[in-house]
């Protein structure tokens, strides 16, 4: 049997990972350390090359680290490796509690919508310029990611970027990657604004236990960083300003049909209806005025989903029936094959929109979209037509098609007017808001599960703003610990009722918290066998006589490519003992070493490795040479801010 590309490649390097591995142990001082250095290489390889999902591969290796206590006599050692006693201490560490705090308070704020009136705000000031959306956008990203995980805030404000993008007829693509780069950046303005910087106080703590008490080091407070964060952030919201036109790509934005493109292509797939969303626009001789919707839509054989006159929206359930008249100068949201819209325009003195534009937020994939419904055989329904019911005011869903025995009805084809049986589906546009309202309905199976599910408790926003400042407060005019402050936080908000207690465990990206958890057993066994400090030596003495600042830029540029290679929290965890014995080793300030790993750990832009630049990957049409081409200039900014920023302040 063929072995595929990607599984030679894998092989190959896996081959020469042992051999590195090998050559290792033949040169390194002791047998312990030859063990760490071969757990070091295979951790880098699962990493690099994504033989398992990364949080499975940290897992892997902290189970090698405890097994080791039982092999010890057989791999030449005295004891295990890391003492099993101590192996999960990762999960209760100051740095694990605090991330799933920061989790929590994030969601917290987001529930109360305190995030969406920030949204609403860049809107109304925005306006249509590339140059003033940018720096708008993306220092608002950059300041909500240093108090919440940076892919939280990119994903917060991608629907808002859309809807802009479709306002202003600028290319999404134009628009996606400076917020992505810009959030990024934001996790540096302060010690809880990434995971790197969240762990490294308790990676500080570990060397300090493996040095004698003359070299430890203080821990870092809260805003140590935000000199050098802010730097960033201007420096990024400068260079896409500066230089946005000649290193942004223009690539075909999907925000002239947000009205989710997917559910389209799955309409065609799997119903055979090909239909499009579009916005129109009525003249004011338009034929339509005065007419009710109901008759329109019968002799076009289009669905009206949503009516914008003036400054009143009709969208949802009891705002359109078929009585609804149509008025002069509205706008309508329509459903149809391509040939039943353009027709419907031609004989309606109506002119077709390119992109949606002034219905572009209600009819974008955060707020509504394509839905299926099931019609079970206990429906008090069945028997009746969708007429009978007046569905549409009823339940806010406009029905588009009906499934039923294998053979598809679409509009034009009564299907208003065909009495429900058992097991119909019904292929309805309808807003999230009233779908969840549906699947509460025995009336209907709701088999559409993947939706934004949107329950936001507006009234709760005194007491998430309350306890984000609680937190807040705790942190900066306290001594207790960083954990101890924001889970006060966390918890006040549940206990508050800005958030369940269920939401508040789905807020929290368990895979981040294994991960990070599960790396903090291999970080102790590199600096407590000595595997740091012998690494450290090895590079200093390649080096040879290089100042201070050469020796610092050489860590930042290695954590920048670690960062590109595995993840973030990884690099970290293998680095920072590293750069401590460096800087030990050089007579230079170990504790700003260790600050430079977990900042430059942020340097993740050339390439899509990072999660919020996968995120934006598929929305903004983007390839890989678009990052490099972007991220390469970034990448380099980044190093020469942050040295500058650095040798001034620390």
């Amino acid at each position: 049997m063929l072995i595929n590309k990607e599984l030679r490649k894998k092989i190959v390097a896996g081959v020469l990972f042992a051999l590195l591995a090998a050559y290792t142990a033949l040169h390194v001082p002791s047998v312990e350390v030859a063990w760490v250095s071969a757990l070091l290489i295979l951790t880098i390889y699962l990493f690099a090359f994504e033989i398992v999902s990364v949080d499975v591969a940290a897992i892997t290796i902290m189970v090698l680290l405890g097994l080791s206590t039982l092999l010890a006599p057989l791999m030449g050692l005295e004891k295990g490796l890391v003492d099993n006693r101590h192996l999960f201490d990762g999960f209760s560490s100051n740095a694990v509690m605090s991330i799933i705090a920061v989790m929590i308070i994030g969601a917290g704020l987001d529930k109360t919508g305190l995030m969406s009136k920030v949204a609403a705000f860049i809107l109304n000031i925005g306006g249509t310029s590339e140059k003033r959306i940018i720096p708008i956008i993306s220092s608002t990203v950059a300041i909500i990611s240093s108090f919440m995980q940076n892919v939280g805030a990119a994903a917060l404000f991608l629907p808002v970027v859309s809807r802009i993008a479709a306002r202003s007829g600028i290319p999404l693509s134009r628009l996606l990657m400076p917020m992505g780069f810009c959030a990024i950046l934001g996790g540096t303005v302060s010690m809880v604004g990434s995971s790197p910087l969240i762990l490294l106080n308790d990676l500080i703590l570990n060397s300090n236990a493996a040095l004698p008490p003359e070299q430890h080091m203080n821990t870092w407070s809260l805003f140590s960083v935000t000199p050098v964060g802010l730097a960033l952030v201007a420096t990024g919201v400068l260079y896409f300003v500066l230089a946005g036109r000649f290193v942004l790509p223009e690539t075909d934005g999907k925000q002239a049909n947000v009205m989710g493109e997917g559910t389209l292509n799955y309409l065609s797939r799997i119903y055979g209806l090909k239909y499009d969303i579009n916005e129109v626009a009525l003249e004011e001789d338009s034929p339509l005025v005065g007419r009710h919707v109901l008759e329109v839509e019968e002799e076009f054989k289009v669905r009206i989903v949503a009516i914008l006159t003036g400054d009143e929206l009709l969208i949802g359930a009891n705002k359109i029936d078929r009585d609804v008249t149509i008025n002069r100068g509205a706008v309508l949201g329509i459903v149809g094959t391509p040939y039943a819209i353009q027709e419907f325009c031609d004989r309606n003195r109506a002119r077709r929109r390119r992109q949606l534009h002034a219905l572009a937020e209600v009819l974008s994939p955060a707020r509504s979209g394509i839905a299926e419904l099931v019609i079970p055989p206990s429906s008090s329904l069945i028997g009746k037509s969708a007429k009978d019911v007046w569905f549409r005011q009823r339940y806010g869903a406009a029905i588009i098609g009906l499934y039923r025995q294998g053979k598809v009805y679409e509009e034009g084809e009564g299907i208003r007017d065909m009495p429900f049986q058992g097991g119909d589906t019904l292929i309805v546009h309808v807003t999230w808001q009233a779908l969840q309202v549906l699947e509460k309905d025995r009336d209907f199976v709701v088999i559409t599960t993947e939706y934004p599910h949107e329950e936001l408790r507006p009234e709760k926003v005194g007491w998430a703003g309350l306890f984000f400042a609680i937190a807040l407060g705790l942190v900066l005019f306290t001594d207790l610990r960083l954990s101890v402050a924001l889970l006060t936080g966390a918890m006040g908000m549940v206990l508050s009722g800005v958030l369940h207690i269920d939401e508040a465990y789905e807020a929290v990206s368990w895979k981040t918290v294994f991960l990070l958890a599960s790396l903090i057993p291999l970080g102790l066994a590199v600096e407590t066998s000595g595997t740091a400090k012998w690494i450290a030596d090895q590079t200093l003495t390649m080096l040879g006589d290089v100042p201070t600042w050469g020796l610092q830029l050489t860590v930042a540029a290695l954590s920048t490519f670690f960062t590109l290679v595995m993840s973030n929290v990884g690099a970290t965890v293998l680095l920072v003992p590293l750069a401590v014995n460096m800087a030990i080793g050089a007579g230079a300030n170990p504790a700003v070493f260790a600050l430079t790993v977990a900042i430059a750990t942020s340097n993740s832009f050339l390439i899509p490795t990072h999660q919020v630049n996968a995120l934006i990957m598929g929305p903004g049409g983007y390839r890989v040479p678009d990052f490099m081409r972007a991220g390469g200039v970034m990448t380099i900014l980044f190093l020469i801010v942050m040295m500058v920023m650095m040798s001034l302040i620390y």
